[in-house]
């Protein structure tokens, strides 16, 4: 017999497939909270058990994490279910950071490089967004931390390789304590402030004009400067 029989899908793996196809697209990244479970009932207009039983089959799959009482939490396609064991590392052993920026360097001056060839509209008007707050931010001496990681994020999700988005956030994560610490010990004048507008400023230029070398090395130049920073900051801590 050369056919078998069609059977229908069941619902819970409908909603999984849909979920999914979200993470995938980037439309919910690691970190991210799933709407609840009675939302996305009347969502998809099913009963709550389907929604419940699909997000066990994404759980399994390591897609996502439900925690009692916290929601659905969108997991990274390139975490452990142990965490994030980078984080940890660099937590105890912070000169480790120092690594972890050089492998920036490599991924995001190649994330910068696809970006200016592949930003939407939409994208695009998101990256301005940041950089006019970093602008806004300057007047009065604001710190721009949250602005620059989410810049450095939005770039990786303007490429629309789910893969890039997922390290990079990953990467974020694990960085963001030893991040903040840099910013509030090292990143302290108006100079400095000036100098990180100038190059996001730089970055976001050449994303808007299409032009991926330029983006290239501009997110080079920035994290160049990133690296000497947080080199001085590891210094004083070894003291």
């Amino acid at each position: 017999m050369l056919f078998q029989p069609i059977k229908p899908k069941k619902v819970s793996s409908q909603i999984a497939e849909q979920i999914r196809n979200s993470i995938l697209a980037g439309e919910f990244v690691p970190g991210d909270k799933l709407p609840p479970e009675r939302e996305l009932a009347e969502m998809f207009g099913v009963s709550r058990p389907s929604v419940r039983e699909a997000l066990n089959v994404l759980a399994s799959a390591g897609l996502v994490m439900s925690y009692q009482g916290g929601g659905t939490v969108v997991m990274s396609l390139v975490e452990t279910s142990a965490g994030n064991p980078l984080g940890e590392l660099i937590r105890y052993q912070q000169e480790r950071a120092l690594d972890v920026i050089e492998v920036r360097k490599g991924m995001e001056s190649w994330t910068a490089w696809y970006a200016a060839q592949r930003a939407l509209p939409e994208d695009i008007r998101r990256l301005e967004e940041i950089v006019s707050g970093m602008e806004r931010n300057l007047e009065g001496m604001h710190p721009s931390e949250d602005l620059d990681a989410n810049f450095h994020i939005l770039i990786a999700r303007a490429t629309h390789n789910i893969v890039w988005l997922h390290l990079m956030q990953t990467i974020f994560d694990a960085m963001k304590e030893f991040q903040q610490s840099v910013w509030r010990a090292v990143y302290l004048t108006g100079q400095d402030h000036q100098q990180l507008y100038r190059h996001h400023r730089d970055i976001f230029l050449a994303i808007r004009d299409r032009n991926a070398e330029q983006a290239r090395e501009a997110m080079m130049i920035h994290l160049g400067f990133a690296e000497q920073r947080s080199s001085l900051y590891v210094s004083r801590l070894q003291e």
